[in-house]
């Protein structure tokens, strides 16, 4: 005989807010061991409500629900699921994300949840039915089929340390402004070449830079950077952080000011100046707000466990070795071996064969924050690990074209990277690229 007990407990998550999770402890009484039944659930959710249906191992449908976002529909629907399954482990969930307080509830309370790509759920929905038909109800008897049949073709959540989570959520934080900043400083670089080209000439695309938004911040329009004197450039440049070849630079910076260039009628350069000012502004509020996040993802990346043997890797840094930290997560049993992980971060290739047909290509569908890590981490890598150089020579000599390259590259450290966090050993030249070295030469 067994008793089942089933509580409703509160949860602080990661982001501080409460969170409901379920748990359930089965006791024994008797001494006589009773197998669990298995429920799957199919959630197709939203950013107001889920739709919910549960099955049983058979596929006969338990329950059907529309269930409210947040506290009250996460507490209905843990109240659903115990009236036909005594253990959280026997409760499979199919949903199409991993992100959130829903479903990080959900791993709270022992379910096994499948965050199914909504890609693989439009050719599921094709296999069931070719008429085009959708719905949120057959969405989620979509989901509950899917994990039901075919889980096992797709990865569990599993579940990060906080500490991760908030690397994370700092890291693409900081990668959003930056991104922000380049489409910010690419309307800035229109506007100058409308009225200002000698602007460009001083300061090319890094009109983001401190330096630049400084002078340009002073002298708006090309009259008044044909005024500018060197010491007045000097001073500007000296305020902003220069610091080598700071008389060099405002000569160069002079010379190009007062460089002859097509002009605009005063009236009309004046309008551009006083909107250059606004992006100069956001430019410079945007350069103070990144060097905020990255001093506070500095400070959480470098108190988690990971951080040492990540920065022993060449070329991951701080903010490079946050992000594939905070993208790759810290959970254990996430990737079961280095292939999974190279999938899982996309820089493995896919094969596309048909018949006489065959071809190898990049995959495209994938995380591209963290692919824009690893990329970046490869081009870094080159100049800091002699193996890593070799690797990148040799790919060029086969005929690979630099950006084919360097992913290859990215693929290579990713495996090296698990090995090093599986092993917990910190990064060895002569272990990751010895057999390779010693062919060169």
């Amino acid at each position: 005989m067994w008793v089942e007990h089933f509580s409703i407990r509160s949860l602080r998550g990661f982001s501080g807010s409460v969170v409901v999770a379920s748990i359930w402890e089965v006791v024994e009484v008797s001494g006589v061991s009773v197998g669990a039944a298995v429920v799957f659930v199919g959630d197709d959710w939203s950013s107001e409500h889920h739709d919910i249906e549960l099955q049983d191992a058979a596929g006969r449908v338990l329950a059907r629900r529309r269930l409210l976002e947040g506290v009250e529909g996460l507490a209905a629907l843990h109240g659903l699921v115990g009236e036909h399954v005594g253990v959280a482990a026997g409760v499979v969930v199919g949903i199409e994300t991993e992100r959130g307080p829903w479903v990080a509830a959900l791993v709270a309370a022992g379910y096994q949840v499948y965050a199914i790509n909504p890609l693989s759920v439009a050719r599921y929905r094709e296999r069931h039915s070719t008429s085009g038909a959708k719905s949120d109800r057959a969405d989620a008897h979509l989901l509950c089929e899917l994990v039901r049949v075919d889980r096992d073709h797709h990865r569990a959540v599993a579940a990060d340390t906080e500490l991760a989570e908030a690397v994370k959520v700092l890291a693409r934080a900081h990668q959003t402004l930056i991104w922000q900043r380049l489409r910010q400083a690419a309307q800035l670089r229109s506007q100058l070449r409308e009225y200002y080209p000698a602007a460009l000439e001083a300061f090319g695309t890094l009109l983001f830079q401190q330096e630049a938004l400084a002078v340009l911040g002073r002298a708006p329009t090309p009259a008044q950077g044909r005024a500018l004197s060197q010491r007045q450039i000097e001073a500007l440049l000296r305020g902003a952080g220069r610091r080598r070849r700071l008389s060099a630079r405002t000569i160069e910076i002079q010379q190009a000011l007062r460089a002859a260039q097509l002009a605009a009628p005063d009236l009309v350069a004046d309008a551009f100046a006083t909107a250059a000012r606004s992006n100069i502004a956001l430019l410079s509020e945007l350069n103070r707000q990144i060097a905020t996040l990255e001093t506070s993802l500095a400070d959480a990346y470098q108190h988690h466990p990971d951080a040492e043997i990540i920065d022993s890797l060449p070329g991951l840094g701080l903010v490079l070795g946050a992000r594939v930290l905070g993208e790759f997560g810290d959970a254990p049993n996430r990737y079961k071996d280095a292939k999974a992980r190279k999938n899982a971060a996309g820089t493995s290739p896919i094969t596309r064969q048909s018949g006489k047909r065959h071809g190898v290509q990049a995959r495209y569908a994938r995380n591209r924050r963290l692919f824009d890590a690893l990329f970046l981490w490869a081009f870094t890598s080159l100049r800091a690990s002699p193996g890593a150089r070799t690797y990148y020579d040799r790919m060029r000599g086969r005929g690979h074209t630099h950006n084919q390259a360097l992913r290859q590259l990215a693929n290579r450290l990713v495996g090296i990277l698990h090995g090093c966090l599986h092993h917990r050993r910190h990064y060895d030249e002569k272990t990751a690229w010895g057999h390779l070295l010693a062919t060169a030469t």
